[in-house]
């Protein structure tokens, strides 16, 4: 597939002397959803703004799909639709106007089909003639989105665009999302919900203090660093662990009622049958078990407190 978003080099620092970005590289391919997650003040919305041409570079360069951000600025913004984190809406029009008028900014001819159906798609037709101000704040955040798609852009920047908002909210969005995907736009989010980028990111990057630690594909990424855990809550609490069990990586937690065993689920030999074997042998009985992944937010937080 062909890049869309080629980021090299990027840095940004303020006037305060505080570096934000620190030599990001970054390629973005056609038609897929990436995902870039970090916490607050990592760097993701200074990324994000600097690709969309609303802040200012210090050194690098960028390409959004073939056209340099500085010096082919209209041809590249053309094909960019934002989400910012921020409302900013016109309280006084109303949502066909506002999304109308933000079509017309970027040349494109009047549609009112194509309005039309993009405001059946975020639930929005019924309040059409309704002005921003007497919307919910759920209301006023499909308005934004359907203002960044107005103009039927290549590229959909999402910066936390389910923060604070309703389930059904959440759940049109992504059946949004999935269907322009469909269509081949690209989508790059940032999110906190990191269950959402685990179900529908195809890659991860993960920021922080304005570096990217990793970007790979969410599959990979969970297979290479994710791991399982076996929990067996135990029939009596236990003070410490037996001798003939000190090898093994076990935690006894919930002040000795649980022990934990994490273990690699790619591996040939997960060493369960031996250890439940062991703690047969060793008199440990237990009254329940169960088996969990561990989530891309437990990767993202060793990613963090452990780079490479």
């Amino acid at each position: 597939m062909p890049t869309m978003i080629a980021v090299s080099a990027v840095t940004k620092t303020y006037k305060s002397g505080f570096t934000a970005l620190k030599g990001i590289d970054l390629a973005v391919e056609k038609g897929e959803i990436f995902a870039l997650l970090g916490p607050n003040g990592a760097g993701k919305t200074t990324l994000i703004s600097i690709i969309c041409g609303t802040v200012t570079m210090t050194s690098g360069s960028i390409l959004v799909g073939g056209h340099d951000i500085r010096s082919a600025y209209r041809a590249a913004r053309s094909l960019i639709g934002l989400v910012p984190q921020e409302i900013a809406l016109d309280i006084f029009a109303n949502v066909w106007d506002t999304v109308s008028f933000s079509r017309g900014l970027f040349g494109r001819a009047p549609d009112p089909a194509y309005i039309e159906r993009l405001l059946r798609s975020l639930s929005l037709w019924d309040k059409r003639a309704s002005r921003v101000m007497e919307l919910s704040g759920g209301m006023k955040r499909r308005v934004m989105i359907a203002k960044a798609l107005s103009h039927e852009p290549e590229i959909l920047f999402l910066d936390e665009p389910t923060a604070g908002v309703d389930v059904s909210l959440r759940r049109d969005m992504w059946a949004l999302v999935r269907q322009l995907r469909e269509q081949g736009v690209t989508i790059v989010l940032t999110t906190h919900y990191l269950e959402e980028a685990e179900e529908m990111a195809d890659r991860v990057g993960v920021i922080d203090d304005g570096r990217l630690l990793v970007v790979e594909e969410t599959a990979t990424l969970m297979r290479k660093l994710g791991k399982r855990q076996l929990t067996l809550t135990l029939q009596h609490r236990m003070q410490m662990l037996p001798p003939g069990l000190a090898d093994w990586p076990l935690e006894l937690e919930e002040d000795g009622q649980r022990l934990t065993y994490r273990f690699d689920a790619n591996a040939e030999d997960t060493g369960i049958p031996r250890l439940l074997k062991l703690l047969g042998e060793s008199g440990i009985d237990f009254k329940d078990l169960d088996t969990s992944r561990t989530s891309l937010e437990d990767i993202f937080v060793s990613l963090v407190e452990n780079p490479a």
